[in-house]
């Protein structure tokens, strides 16, 4: 313990949790999510959670990270020493780490393609169809995209290898500021489009007989991923974060810079798909058609459409860091293995699952379960299962295992910070949390 590193500064903190938060999470997953379950609709439900749930679940972890100064699995096992069966959510979050990274890293491998193209200006010219068919190819090829993905997962190595200091924080407060300008710029072209109007109000303006349990149950998971709820990354980080730190102001200014994005990503993406006639429920087209298309509106499209890819690549490295370093923590505490190692073992892992979830994208594919493919299995077993179920077990925990007072001693750094939300904030944890999310999970079982 005593000679763990900590993040230096408290921007420090932001960026790195943010970036953690912010990725594909919100430029690529968000807007599909919004797409498919009837846009404002979703987009109302999935704020009133970050607001009502995610916030109070970002403090949990924490506090959990923090409290302990360890993995996700030693965390518990160090807060409630007597009882060993709360070790499992720090299993499940460890899983859930390996697994979002496997097929995350299959859709960052598709950024990389993208960059590629973008530097030999590929898709100038090009109308929808074409763009559409060759990002259908891509999906039945094997060798470009493990390249991609092999070359991706490499980079995030690369940074753990470096540690928390000189990786991660240092790497998060360069790339995140420029992802958020690079954002802006492209909300304002696209608020230019014809098809503008119909896709801000589609967005925007919810239909309130939309929402129904999938409605619900795709929101809650949306907002534990975007968030990185559930996944043991925030109890990584947590207990990265000094004592002295304010951990309310860190998880608000992390849960408004993640909602933020996903608005702009919706902005960006929702008027270009109206505008070129792309449906809002077309999944991953959303990001890799709709957007070259609007870059070919552009002026200056060449320079937008290769940064915005080389920025989208960076998002979805700052959140696949996050992802890493949670089996590589945990390596290193449990098992008392050296970094490098921890880091080499659970990349290499990552990669192979991530090969057999980019080959189950085939049209042919004989890897499914349960009826879907491995990366469709994947993305729903870990958001609306592991992450949903360990942020629930985690909200249990603290709200009726951790003692009140040591919650309120680590929420307000041992007294020296008054925060007047703190029995809300406990409210919601212990009561509301627990019960809403048990609600919404059960309403997927409702036909």
């Amino acid at each position: 313990m005593a000679n763990k590193e900590n993040f230096g500064s408290k921007f420090g903190i932001i960026a790195a949790a943010a970036g953690s938060a912010i990725g594909l999470g919100n430029i690529y997953r968000f807007p599909c999510e919004a797409g498919a379950n009837g846009g404002g609709a979703f987009f109302i439900v999935y704020l009133a959670i970050v607001i009502l749930m995610g916030l109070p679940l970002m403090l949990s972890e924490f506090v959990i990270g923090r409290r302990s100064g360890k993995n996700p699995v030693g965390a518990f096992k160090a807060l409630a020493p007597e009882s060993k069966g709360w070790g499992v959510i720090g299993y499940l979050g460890v899983l859930a780490a390996f697994l979002i990274l496997a097929f995350y890293s299959t859709v960052a491998g598709w950024t990389i393609d993208a960059v590629g193209k973008s530097i030999i200006n590929y898709y100038h010219g090009l109308d929808k169809d074409t763009i559409q068919g060759d990002f259908n190819n891509l999906m039945n090829e094997s060798w470009q995209p493990i390249l991609s993905e092999g070359i991706f997962i490499f980079l995030t190595a690369f940074v753990i290898v470096k540690g928390v200091t000189k990786g991660i924080e240092k790497y998060s407060k360069i790339l995140m500021p420029i992802l958020l300008g690079i954002l802006i710029v492209l909300c304002i072209k696209s608020l230019t489009l014809p098809g503008a109007g119909k896709g801000i109000s589609f967005f925007l303006k919810p239909d309130f007989s939309k929402i129904t349990g999938k409605v619900l149950i795709s929101a809650l998971g949306q907002a534990f991923f975007s968030l990185s709820l559930g996944m043991g990354c925030l109890i990584t980080y947590g207990s990265y974060i000094a004592k002295k730190d304010n951990l309310t102001s860190t998880a608000f200014a992390v849960c408004i810079s993640d909602t933020l994005i996903a608005i702009l990503a919706g902005i960006v993406i929702f008027p270009a798909a109206f505008t070129f006639g792309i449906r809002p429920e077309a999944g991953n087209e959303l990001a890799f058609v709709t957007l070259p298309m609007l870059f070919n509106q552009m002026v200056g499209g060449y320079f937008f459409c290769l940064i915005f890819f080389l920025l989208l690549t960076i998002a979805a490295l700052t959140s696949s860091i996050s992802l890493l370093e949670v089996p590589v923590l945990y390596l290193t505490e449990q098992l008392k293995t050296s970094r490098k190692k921890a880091t080499i073992y659970s990349a290499i892992g990552a990669f192979v699952l991530c090969v057999i979830s980019s080959e189950s994208l085939h049209a042919d594919t004989p890897l499914k379960l349960f009826g879907l493919n491995v990366f469709e299995a994947l993305d729903t077993f870990s958001s609306t299962f592991l992450l949903t179920v360990g942020g629930l077990l985690t909200v249990i925990f603290l709200g009726w295992k951790m003692k009140k007072a040591d919650f309120y001693d680590e929420y307000t750094n041992g007294g020296k910070v008054n925060i007047g939300l703190r029995k809300i904030i406990y409210f919601i944890i212990k009561f509301i949390a627990p019960v809403a999310i048990t609600v919404i999970l059960i309403t997927q079982f409702i036909k």
